[in-house]
Parts: C-alpha cells; structure tokens; sequence
C-alpha cells in the first residue's frame, strides 16, 4: 500500500466516522458480543426498543438453532442498531464487493485504464470453480475486463470473477491492506475461492464483523473513499445483484430500493450466509445500511435465508423505518 494512499484514506476514514456518528460508533456502539445499542434516537414512535430487538433476535437464534450477527444504520437519523456485531463470522463471496472497490480505487488513482483492460485466462485455471463461475466460463475464449469481472462477481457471485479481482490488488493480502487504509481494523482475507468458505467456530481466516462490514461498506457505497463515479458504479452492481432475492430484499417492502452483496458457505461450513445491503425507503434520500451474519451451531446443516429476511425486517423497524 502507498504512503498517498494511505493519506489518502486517512482523511476518507475521519469523514465516515462523522457520517456514522463520529465517536459514539467508534466508541463501540455496536461492538457489543450479544446487546443491542442505539445512538442518536431520533426515530418514530414505532421503532423496536433495543431491548425488543435483542429478545426478537434470540428467539430467532433458539427457533433456527444458530448464531446471528446484525447492524443497522440509518444515515439519516444517525441511529445505529446492533446483535453480536463484534462477533466474527467468514466472509464468504461477499468479500467481491469489497474487492471490487479495492480494484476501482487502484484503476482511478494509480493504474488508469485498469477498469478496461481484458483480462484473459486458460481453462485450466478454473477447475475448481467452474460450477460456481457462471459467466466467466463463457469468457473463457475471449476474456473478461475487470469491470466486466466485478459485475459477474457481485450481480451474479461468480467465483474466478472473484478471484481474478483479487490477483488486481495483490491477492487476498492486498485485500486486507485495503481494508486498513480505509481504517478497518478488523476486516481480512487470506484464502481465495473455493478455500476461503471453509470456516468452523473460532476461526478467524477470511472474516469480518457485523459491525467492521457496515462501516466498511457505508465508506465505499455513501462516503469518499472512492470517486464519485467508481462509488456510483459500485451501486449500480449492487442493486443489479441477482443473490439476495430471498435474503435481505425479502424482508424489507417491496417498493424500497435496495443493491446488496451475498455470501454463502455452504453446509459443511455450519451452513454460513449473509448478506449485507443498502437501502432506500420511499420519500427519503438517506440510505440505512443492513448487515447480517449467521450461522448454524451443528455442521451439515443448510443455511437458511428466512432468518436472514426476518432479521432485516427486525433491523428495519429497530431504526423507526418499518
């Protein structure tokens, strides 16, 4: 990583702390193991209290028998909510948004015309992930740019799409130095795909928080980490996602807008899924941003995305939108 980069998302870094209220969510507002906190309560009369939205979560944990990690944030109101968003769970793909951004910053202030460069690669290369590779294994004879690459990464999750974006930025590694430059301490990856779905309680490889992926994602989807433009595409990607359909969309109405990024382990890694979002309610032009984690307590158990919409829905009405 640079020295001007890092300058450089030194500013961004103090900017998005004041966007998500400065201290009081540095401090550790939604850095609690299992509580639930808000800041800056200026909501309507029908939000959730804190308390409700702790007791509304655990029975969700007791009825599917797993762990749930939430944060919301409603950048209009400065209220953050949040349940175990201190905890680490694995990334999973939704590691490819943050990749993705971390190749659009490298195209705008180091390597001009990244985004449009074609990549190319031989079959071989992708025998691991040819399943979970829809669109690129139709490149395969003529390539793909990286902006083609983060479109099938986020839209569609394709895996070497994925891994492709990482070998822009110095692989797995220099995922995490981005990370850290943009002040998220917490954030990492060290295994690309198929490897980095492999989790079991306690391990802390390829893994974020709740909270660390909120914030993080605030940054790059609302804030100045990345141009005007870049930040613009990026959620352009993420509202043309075709993965959370049944995840966080589906516990939120229908006529909200919303651009998320998913991930899913899979039920030999304790049946991990998430999903983290932005999202826009009818009348207001503040986004909140939903991020939700979970996982199964016993192993060869499949994920399920009910629990992931209803804790949206929970989240939602926690910060007075519902």
């Amino acid at each position: 990583m640079t020295r001007h980069l890092r300058l450089r998302l030194a500013v961004v870094t103090l900017t998005a702390a004041v966007l998500l209220g400065g201290p009081a969510y540095a401090a550790g507002a939604v850095t609690g193991e299992t509580s639930t906190t808000s800041v800056s309560a200026r909501t309507g009369s029908n939000a959730l209290s804190g308390s409700d939205l702790n007791k509304t979560l655990q029975e969700l944990e007791k009825s599917y028998d797993g762990r749930i990690g939430a944060v919301g944030i409603d950048l209009g109101t400065g209220r953050t909510v949040g349940y175990r968003a201190g905890e680490r769970f694995p990334f999973n793909s939704m590691f490819k948004v943050f990749a993705c951004a971390a190749v659009l910053h490298k195209a705008r202030t180091s390597d001009p015309g990244l985004m449009d460069k074609v990549i190319r690669w031989k079959p071989a290369e992708m025998a691991e992930l040819t399943a979970n590779s829809p669109e690129t294994t139709e490149y395969t004879d003529t390539g793909m740019t990286p902006a083609q690459l983060c479109r099938a990464g986020i839209t569609k999750s394709d895996g070497f799409a994925g891994n492709t974006l990482l070998k822009q930025i110095g692989g797995p590694h220099g995922l995490t130095e981005f990370f850290r430059a943009t002040g998220d301490r917490t954030s990492r990856l060290d295994r690309p795909e198929p490897t980095l779905t492999e989790w079991k309680p306690g391990e802390e490889r390829d893994t974020t928080t709740p909270a660390a992926a909120a914030q993080t994602f605030t940054k790059l989807t609302t804030g100045k980490t990345l141009h005007t433009h870049d930040r613009a595409r990026l959620v352009g990607w993420l509202k043309a996602s075709l993965t959370g359909i049944n995840r966080i969309r589906a516990g939120l109405p229908k006529d909200w807008t919303v651009g998320d990024k998913t991930g899913t382990g899979g039920a030999s890694n304790y049946g991990t899924a998430n999903d983290v979002a932005i999202v826009w309610t009818p009348g207001s032009n503040a986004p909140i941003i939903l991020s939700v984690f979970t996982n199964r307590n016993l192993n060869n158990t499949p994920h399920d995305d009910k629990v992931i919409a209803s804790t949206a829905t929970a989240l939602a009405k926690a910060l007075g939108r519902l």
